[in-house]
């Protein structure tokens, strides 16, 4: 690439993470020409959404890809637990979903990218351009017509029918459209970390409730990814008291043995993920929309992040391809895609705040939050409902199909 290049496309994507590289996967599959940039060498980062679920699945079904993908290692959970006053409760349970592969899948992201990438790269008209970090978008009048990526070669200027935001919770192509976010609820922090899994370690994927703040457990064949879940601004008091007390902290709501907190050195053992819940009041403006994270950034809670990720792409592919192919693209194409995608999304959040709901006393008396969330106590009260826990979580609320072409 040399130090100023421009090249013209059909659609240009802004992120190589679920959502970018599904639709533009999709998109190329349905003889769009898209491009898909990516600010990052590689996909190897620790601590991402690393779940597959089965409305996924399903998609990798339908494209013919499901046997190949479930090549890729991984771990299975047909249902999802937790721990609440020392007995073990199902709180999502996926065996009666009507697909085929009723389980979460645990994946490694990095290796899920890898392959939807090698997909992609088996069409002519699919591009994708590593270490390329979007620095500002091109305006035609009121419409976005392309973009501007600093690359390790130069400057890449990408001119495009179509601008895709796909680029994660803290977006670019968001900020620099000017769309405007809404935020709800109160921001939480998980702190991540890994420890090794040894013989007589829990055998099922399991989110322990502790007395003050939330465990998370995730099996990943050769080691456990913990998220402890803490008030947001609280990490720097934490630090300040020492890596001991913070590892007591954990002792306290983990279920591994005490000693294995002593994996963890130093603070520098642990990574942090800051938790909200918001969206776009508008998803879209001519010529440029958000899809995923980058227009609706969701809690860690039931993992749904990246399975609303895809049903996005699978959405906006349906809706966007032969508008693109056919060079008709329309603010009502775009604003279709919002439509359709915007009541799941809405959905999900209220669930999701209402899953890290406690009494409103308990939120206003540090010393009296005690126990789980509500959800959790009212599925141990009414098992039925982790089969409805499970579809919620499997499947969200308006599961996409892939259009036949």
């Amino acid at each position: 690439m040399s130090a100023r290049q421009e090249i013209k496309t059909t659609c240009v994507i802004a992120g190589a993470g679920p959502a970018g590289l599904m639709l533009g996967y999709l998109l190329a599959r349905s003889g769009v020409d898209v491009v898909v940039i990516e600010k990052h060498g590689d996909f190897l980062r620790d601590f991402r959404g690393d779940t597959i679920h089965p409305s996924t699945m399903e998609v990798m079904q339908e494209l013919g890809l499901i046997d190949e993908f479930l090549k890729l290692p991984h771990t299975r959970a047909p249902k999802l637990s937790a721990e609440m006053a020392g007995r073990t409760i199902t709180i999502a349970d996926f065996s009666r979903l009507p697909v085929k592969n009723r389980f979460i899948a645990f994946m490694p992201q990095w290796d899920f990218l890898s392959f939807l990438a090698a997909q992609a790269q088996g069409y002519p008209n699919f591009r994708l351009i590593m270490n390329a970090k979007v620095t500002e978008l091109l305006e035609e009048g009121n419409r976005i017509s392309g973009l501007v990526a600093e690359t390790t070669e130069g400057s890449l200027t990408v001119h495009s029918r179509l601008v895709i935001g796909a680029d994660g919770r803290n977006s670019v192509v968001r900020e620099k459209a000017g769309l405007i976010v809404e935020s709800f609820g109160i921001p939480s922090e998980v702190v991540w970390m890994k420890l090794s899994k040894q013989p007589g370690d829990p055998n099922e994927v399991m989110g322990h409730a502790g007395p003050r703040q939330g465990f998370v457990l995730i099996d990943r064949g050769d080691y456990w990814q913990c998220g402890y879940v803490i008030r947001k601004g609280t990490l720097a008091e934490i630090r300040e008291k020492g890596i001991q007390v913070f590892r007591q902290m954990v002792i306290d709501v983990s279920p591994l043995p005490a000693d294995r907190m002593q994996e963890i050195r130093t603070f520098d053992d642990t990574s942090l993920l800051t938790v909200r819940i918001d969206r776009l009041k508008q998803w879209w403006r001519p010529g440029l929309i958000c899809i995923g994270d980058a227009a609706h950034a969701m809690s860690p809670i039931g993992g749904v992040g990246v399975n609303l990720a895809i049903q996005d792409a699978v959405a906006a592919a349906n809706i966007l391809a032969a508008p693109l192919g056919e060079n008709r693209l329309s603010d009502a194409d775009l604003a279709a895609v919002e439509k359709r995608r915007g009541f799941p999304t809405k959905a999900t959040q209220k669930l999701q705040l209402m899953m890290r709901s406690r009494r409103r006393a308990d939120q206003a008396d540090e010393q009296r939050r005690k126990g789980p969330p509500a959800f959790i106590r009212g599925i141990a009260r009414w098992p039925v409902l982790a089969h409805l826990a499970g579809r919620l979580i499997g499947l969200g609320f308006r599961m996409e199909h892939v259009r036949l072409r």
